[in-house]
């Protein structure tokens, strides 16, 4: 029951930020802040530029600028993953490339930092090699690097 709840909430939260950045995303919304600060501008010397009337564009900016940290940040993420997914099924899908790739966003940064060293050794072995799309993936990289060696021998 709660975890149908949660879902529940999360699917509303979801629709909801996508919505919200959507909307605040555009000129309009834009256009609508700028005169939001234009009228508290206007308004100061009506209010004598009093602690009161500066308090009131401080305080509504912040409130605004704290809640869409959280709006923006959960399409963001939804966006993120979905990028992710894209990118996993193409990798998934094309012949010859590395699936060591897919998912590599759930590793540390240690492994990241690991995997990168693995994509600099290849981009080393195909400055080898005068064609530069002959590997797709680290292994076949070092056996062609390999079998190039073998070849280049003089007999």
């Amino acid at each position: 029951m709660k975890r149908k709840r949660r879902s529940q909430i999360r699917e509303k939260f979801d629709r909801f930020s996508g919505h919200i950045t959507r909307l605040t995303g555009t000129p309009a919304a834009f256009i609508i802040a700028l005169l939001v600060i234009a009228v508290w501008a206007i308004t100061g010397p009506i209010f004598h530029f009093s602690d009161t009337w500066q308090l009131v564009i401080n305080t509504g900016t912040t409130i605004v600028t704290f809640l869409m940290v959280f709006v923006i940040q959960q399409a963001q993420n939804k966006d993120s993953m979905a990028m992710q997914l894209k990118l996993n099924e193409l990798i998934a899908a094309t012949k010859g490339a590395s699936n060591r790739v897919i998912d590599i966003e759930d590793l540390t940064e240690e492994e990241l930092r690991v995997l990168k060293k693995f994509y600099i050794k290849l981009s080393d072995l195909a400055e080898e090699s005068s064609d530069i799309g002959a590997t797709h993936s680290i292994d076949e990289a070092e056996k062609n690097q390999a079998f190039k060696k073998h070849d280049r021998r003089p007999s």
